[in-house]
């Protein structure tokens, strides 16, 4: 997909249905799941793309969902401030504030755990960041 213009609202959703659909295989099964499960864990989620790929941001950013060929992975913008009792960022663990959730085909993510981190996210932005 060619670089896109950063968009919101429906567009966004938009973009993120076609990104779904143009994986077509268990990449883009990955990111329906886990884009359900962000919309689960917070209703009031916003989507955006930015960067060519799609992002969700509630009174500030939470995650982006990047698709490689042997990973799916999500990049929590504040991930260092989150706690992550499960251990579930396994990717961009040395960084000063990124943390990221690298899922593998086949590989089984603890639900609770990660609408528990949705939602400290946001939590945590909405405290306007102070962890």
């Amino acid at each position: 997909m060619k670089s896109q213009p950063k968009a919101g609202g429906t567009a966004a959703s938009t973009l993120i249905k076609h990104r779904i659909a143009e994986l077509g295989d268990w990449r883009g099964e990955t990111l329906a799941k886990m884009r359900a499960l962000i919309r689960e864990a917070d209703p009031d989620v916003v989507e955006e793309w930015k960067w060519t790929n799609p992002v969700w941001s509630h009174d500030g950013g939470i995650c982006t969902g990047e698709s490689y060929k042997k990973v799916v992975k999500l990049t929590f913008f504040k991930g260092a401030s989150l706690k992550d009792p499960a251990k579930l960022f396994n990717s961009s663990l040395d960084g000063n504030v990124r943390r990221a959730i690298d899922i593998h085909e086949d590989e089984k993510i603890d639900v609770k755990a990660f609408k528990a981190l949705i939602r400290a996210a946001v939590a945590l932005n909405a405290s306007g960041g102070k962890s």
